[in-house]
Protein backbone atom coordinates (compact mmCIF):
# COMPACT_ATOMS: atom_id res chain seq x y z
CA UNK A 1 0.00 0.00 0.00
CA UNK A 2 2.78 2.67 1.11
CA UNK A 3 4.59 1.74 -2.05
CA UNK A 4 1.46 2.62 -4.60
CA UNK A 5 1.38 5.85 -2.94
CA UNK A 6 4.40 6.41 -3.37
CA UNK A 7 4.90 5.64 -6.97
CA UNK A 8 1.71 7.75 -7.27
CA UNK A 9 3.28 10.76 -5.72
CA UNK A 10 6.06 10.38 -8.19
CA UNK A 11 4.14 10.29 -11.04
CA UNK A 12 2.34 13.30 -10.20
CA UNK A 13 5.51 15.17 -9.68
CA UNK A 14 6.80 14.13 -12.93
CA UNK A 15 3.50 14.60 -14.71
CA UNK A 16 3.65 18.21 -13.41
CA UNK A 17 7.17 19.31 -13.96
CA UNK A 18 6.68 17.31 -17.48
CA UNK A 19 3.80 19.81 -18.08
CA UNK A 20 5.80 22.82 -16.95
CA UNK A 21 8.48 22.01 -19.08
CA UNK A 22 5.67 21.63 -22.54
CA UNK A 23 4.28 25.05 -21.55
CA UNK A 24 7.60 26.09 -21.97
CA UNK A 25 9.41 24.31 -25.32
CA UNK A 26 5.81 25.51 -27.01
CA UNK A 27 6.66 29.45 -26.87
CA UNK A 28 8.46 31.04 -29.77
CA UNK A 29 11.85 31.59 -28.31
CA UNK A 30 11.65 35.03 -29.92
CA UNK A 31 8.75 35.88 -27.69
CA UNK A 32 10.91 36.71 -24.46
CA UNK A 33 7.96 37.93 -22.18
CA UNK A 34 5.54 34.98 -22.79
CA UNK A 35 9.02 32.84 -22.47
CA UNK A 36 9.81 34.68 -19.33
CA UNK A 37 6.61 34.06 -17.94
CA UNK A 38 6.54 30.32 -18.83
CA UNK A 39 9.90 29.91 -16.95
CA UNK A 40 8.70 31.43 -14.10
CA UNK A 41 6.51 28.82 -12.48
CA UNK A 42 8.75 25.87 -13.69
CA UNK A 43 12.08 27.09 -11.68
CA UNK A 44 9.63 28.02 -8.74
CA UNK A 45 8.29 24.11 -9.00
CA UNK A 46 11.69 23.05 -9.20
CA UNK A 47 12.64 25.18 -6.18
CA UNK A 48 10.29 24.06 -3.72
CA UNK A 49 10.73 20.42 -4.85
CA UNK A 50 14.15 20.62 -4.46
CA UNK A 51 13.54 22.24 -0.86
CA UNK A 52 11.12 19.53 -0.15
CA UNK A 53 13.64 16.88 -1.09
CA UNK A 54 15.93 17.93 0.95
CA UNK A 55 13.70 18.64 4.16
CA UNK A 56 13.16 14.78 3.40
CA UNK A 57 16.47 13.83 3.19
CA UNK A 58 17.65 15.58 6.29
CA UNK A 59 14.50 14.43 8.08
CA UNK A 60 14.84 10.49 7.37
CA UNK A 61 18.41 10.98 8.13
CA UNK A 62 18.15 12.38 11.58
CA UNK A 63 15.48 9.69 12.07
CA UNK A 64 17.70 7.19 11.10
CA UNK A 65 20.23 8.44 13.59
CA UNK A 66 17.99 9.02 16.42
CA UNK A 67 16.88 5.19 16.25
CA UNK A 68 20.36 3.88 16.18
CA UNK A 69 22.52 5.43 18.76
CA UNK A 70 25.60 3.56 17.80
CA UNK A 71 25.30 5.82 14.41
CA UNK A 72 24.45 8.97 16.10
CA UNK A 73 27.38 8.57 18.13
CA UNK A 74 29.70 8.10 15.22
CA UNK A 75 27.94 11.47 13.84
CA UNK A 76 28.51 13.67 16.38
CA UNK A 77 32.25 12.76 17.08
CA UNK A 78 32.10 13.37 13.12
CA UNK A 79 31.18 16.60 13.85
CA UNK A 80 33.20 17.31 16.37
CA UNK A 81 36.30 16.34 14.51
CA UNK A 82 34.79 18.72 12.07
CA UNK A 83 34.41 21.80 14.06
CA UNK A 84 37.95 21.35 15.25
CA UNK A 85 39.83 21.14 12.33
CA UNK A 86 37.54 24.77 11.34
CA UNK A 87 38.70 26.28 14.32
CA UNK A 88 42.39 25.18 13.61
CA UNK A 89 41.67 26.85 9.72
CA UNK A 90 39.77 30.02 11.33
CA UNK A 91 43.17 30.78 14.00
CA UNK A 92 45.41 29.68 11.02
CA UNK A 93 44.06 31.90 8.81
CA UNK A 94 44.43 35.86 7.83
CA UNK A 95 42.59 39.02 8.26
CA UNK A 96 45.08 41.00 6.15
CA UNK A 97 43.48 42.68 3.23
CA UNK A 98 43.37 40.81 -0.02
CA UNK A 99 45.30 42.38 -3.42
CA UNK A 100 44.21 41.35 -6.90
CA UNK A 101 47.28 40.98 -9.59
CA UNK A 102 46.63 44.38 -10.34
CA UNK A 103 47.43 45.40 -7.37
CA UNK A 104 44.14 46.75 -6.89
CA UNK A 105 42.45 45.48 -3.30
CA UNK A 106 39.70 42.62 -3.78
CA UNK A 107 38.62 43.15 -0.08
CA UNK A 108 39.69 45.00 2.56
CA UNK A 109 41.16 43.76 5.92
CA UNK A 110 38.74 42.25 8.23
CA UNK A 111 36.22 39.72 8.52
CA UNK A 112 35.13 39.21 5.09
CA UNK A 113 38.77 37.87 3.95
CA UNK A 114 39.46 35.98 7.62
CA UNK A 115 36.44 33.98 6.83
CA UNK A 116 37.88 33.58 3.49
CA UNK A 117 41.13 32.44 4.20
CA UNK A 118 39.40 29.82 6.52
CA UNK A 119 37.54 28.39 3.75
CA UNK A 120 40.79 28.22 1.99
CA UNK A 121 42.74 26.84 4.55
CA UNK A 122 39.51 24.32 5.46
CA UNK A 123 39.50 22.87 2.05
CA UNK A 124 43.48 22.63 1.90
CA UNK A 125 43.44 20.63 5.51
CA UNK A 126 40.92 18.38 4.27
CA UNK A 127 41.86 17.57 0.62
CA UNK A 128 45.03 16.73 2.61
CA UNK A 129 43.56 14.40 4.67
CA UNK A 130 41.70 12.82 1.94
CA UNK A 131 44.79 12.68 -0.06
CA UNK A 132 46.49 10.81 2.32
CA UNK A 133 43.19 8.18 2.57
CA UNK A 134 43.50 8.06 -1.01
CA UNK A 135 47.07 6.79 -1.34
CA UNK A 136 46.71 4.25 1.83
CA UNK A 137 43.85 2.79 0.06
CA UNK A 138 45.50 2.26 -2.92
CA UNK A 139 48.64 1.41 -1.18
CA UNK A 140 46.65 -1.36 0.98
CA UNK A 141 44.95 -2.43 -2.91
CA UNK A 142 48.25 -3.01 -3.92
CA UNK A 143 49.85 -5.45 -1.09
CA UNK A 144 46.62 -7.62 -1.36
CA UNK A 145 47.22 -8.18 -4.58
Amino acid sequence: MNNKILTLLIAAISLIGAALFVNVVRIDKEDVEALSNAVGPLVSYSTWLFIGVVVVAVVASLWGMFKNPAALKKTLLGILALAVLFAVSYFMSSDGQVIGADGGILASQGSISKWVGTGISFSIILGAIASVFFVWDLLKGIVKS
